[in-house]
């Protein structure tokens, strides 16, 4: 199956407000545009066969032949979020237990297309947002392991995302807000994300943090998962937002032992723990308010609400 490392309603956070609507492309990508920038710019590619597959929130996605996909922006916003996966993706991957949708060759600006793009490694497999995985004991510990890699100090130039940079405490009052337009009853989750906010912010240097680790950006094959995609939304920051996706995937014991391997062997602290939760919580919300067009969004959104406020 197709997958759809496009964006989603989280990246970058930043939405129309309560429509849920995909944003209109600001460009039209056609396959013709991009045999076109192919014969121009990777002419040993252009006679391959093309599809597009996935025509998402940031990117389309038009597969080349059997194991290449060309990722192109359709509005500005995603163009410049492009740039920083082309800039640091490939040197992260070298080091990480599972594959990641890294370039392996980038594509600029030809025939009225304005903006960067690239070309990726083609993965076969489901998203984990459709799919049960196999043993999620073992998954929790393989991403676990995951996450723990990838948040490894980042330099003083990496890329800082306004929207995943940020402490989450800041958008308690947002989660209040998004909270009341589910619907009264919810008095105890208000009092969570209270508690939530109290937590220690983050005081030690920045890590790498993937930003938008969701159960759409993570590839399934044969009950096991096979790779991780869509780093539009890479920042250095607190390593909070990512953990939140413990919630997405696995139950109290499963997520134990994700917090166990993401910590490296021992549980990730309480502190970080908690601004995860909350992360989870505000994510969510998001999901439930702005996927009126993604039934796979909406049923995500409905487990992560139901996980967060009901375990630790």
């Amino acid at each position: 199956m197709d997958h759809p490392a496009t964006g989603s309603p989280t990246s970058g956070d930043h939405l129309p407000p309560a429509t849920g609507a995909t944003p209109a492309a600001e460009v039209d990508v056609t396959v013709d545009l991009v045999r076109a920038l192919l014969a121009e710019q990777h002419p040993d590619l252009a006679g391959r066969r093309l599809g597009i597959v996935a025509n998402g929130w940031d990117n389309i996605i038009v597969r080349i032949g059997e194991d290449l996909a060309a990722r192109l922006p359709r509005r500005q916003l995603a163009a410049e979020l492009i740039l920083h996966e082309q800039r640091w993706l490939p040197e992260l991957a070298r080091d990480l237990p599972l594959p990641v949708a890294a370039p392996i060759r980038q594509g600029r600006p030809g025939h009225g297309y304005p903006w960067f793009w690239s070309i990726c490694p083609w993965f076969e497999g489901e998203v984990a947002a459709d799919v049960a995985l196999a043993d999620p004991a073992r998954e929790a510990d393989r991403l676990g392991a995951f996450v723990h890699a990838f948040h490894r100090p980042a330099p003083p130039d990496a890329p800082s995302n306004p929207y995943r940079d940020i402490p989450v405490a800041r958008l308690a009052p947002r989660i209040h807000g998004n909270l009341e337009q589910v619907g009264p009853g919810h008095e105890s989750v208000a009092a969570l994300i209270d508690r939530l906010a109290a937590a220690p912010a983050w005081d030690r240097p920045p890590v790498w943090v993937h930003g938008d680790l969701h159960a759409a950006n993570l590839l399934v094959a044969d009950g096991r998962i096979s790779a991780v995609l869509d780093f539009g939304d890479l920042t250095a920051g607190d390593p909070a937002v990512d953990l939140a996706v413990a919630w997405m995937l696995f139950d109290a014991d499963d997520r134990r032992r994700f917090r166990v391997a993401a910590g490296g062997g021992k549980p990730v602290d309480d502190a970080t723990w908690d601004r995860a939760r909350l992360w989870g919580l505000h994510l969510g919300l998001i999901f439930l308010l702005h996927s009126a067009d993604s039934e796979q969004f909406s049923r995500l959104g409905a487990r992560l609400f139901r996980e967060v406020i009901t375990h630790e």
